[in-house]
């Protein structure tokens, strides 16, 4: 199949950094230093990482990314789409809002537990599944009346995790998939094949490579997933056990035009600096760009 030809689209995210939502994961480095090693490495676009971390402003967003010659592309919003509703609801409609005055495109969404972090996953009743899924799409709802399109990002410790959650949500739900290939295939779901049997159904994509040995760990439960980020289960791309390339390849193939988050989970130490999570991002830009040069040359 030939498709336009047209550059990768590509975008980083401060979880990379170290920079997340989970009290007690590690060390944060302020948004600046962050915010600066992006643009150092040449990335033009970010997602905006935890709640609170940049600010809440979208003015004062816009400004403060502008300094750094970065755009928002979006953000990660981990709600418990399984109850209180209203609740849920109203808080997407503030995140939306704001998102789309500070510029974003998109609204990535997760089935959070309501419990902190994503180490324990309760099982829930068919009814709070419908829920679920009713509550994803009225939050999409809203979310596209400010202009933003909405994903379902399939996410360890959430519950739309293993193999069967992704696949009933593909048939219950309209949404599109933000494309996460480390935690797909934490999950138990190939993302390569996932790619070619669902590519009209994919929004957005977060690119890690993994360590296929924590994730059997991981998904064993003999390893909770917080740990394995601290042992290194995610590895620049290429580096790492996901058939990279390929999947690049399949969606690119299929008409993709969305963006190319590289998005390397880590956690950091009291004291740790920009150096290490800096240096593996560089090498996983790289390899995506060498990716995209390669696509380019093929012209397909």
């Amino acid at each position: 199949m030939t498709a336009p030809l047209h550059p990768l689209r590509i975008a980083a995210a401060p979880i990379s950094w170290g920079v997340c939502e989970v009290p007690g994961w590690g060390h944060v480095l302020d948004a600046h230093t962050v915010l600066a090693e992006m643009a150092a490495l040449g990335i033009t676009a970010t997602e905006f990482g935890p709640p609170d971390y940049l600010p809440a402003d979208p003015l004062v967003l816009r400004a403060q990314l502008g300094e750094h010659g970065l755009t928002a592309i979006g953000g990660f919003l981990a709600l418990p789409l399984h109850r209180e509703s209203d609740a849920a609801l109203t808080f997407a409609r503030e995140t939306a809002t704001r998102y789309a005055r500070a510029g974003a495109e998109v609204l990535i969404l997760a089935a959070a537990t309501g419990l902190d972090g994503y180490d324990e996953r309760p099982a829930l009743t068919d009814t709070e599944w419908d829920t679920l899924v009713d509550t994803a799409a009225a939050i999409a709802a809203i979310a596209a009346e400010v202009g933003l399109r909405t994903t379902l990002h399939p996410h360890v410790g959430t519950h739309v995790e293993s193999e069967a959650e992704v696949e009933r949500f593909l048939a219950d739900s309209d949404l599109p998939l933000c494309l996460d290939t480390g935690h797909l295939l934490i999950g138990g779901t190939d993302p390569v094949g996932l790619a070619r049997r669902y590519a009209d159904r994919i929004g957005h994509i977060h690119l890690k490579d993994v360590r296929l040995d924590l994730a059997d760990q991981v998904r064993d439960g003999a390893l909770e997933y917080s740990e394995a980020v601290r042992q290194g289960i995610y590895a620049p791309l290429g580096a790492g056990d996901i058939d990279i390339d390929t999947l690049v390849r399949e969606v690119y193939r299929a008409g993709y035009t969305g963006w190319y988050v590289i998005e390397q989970d880590t956690a950091l130490r009291p004291g740790d600096t920009a150096r290490t999570p800096t240096r593996d991002a560089e090498r996983s830009l790289r390899h995506l760009a060498a990716i995209g040069s390669a696509l380019a040359a093929a012209r397909i």
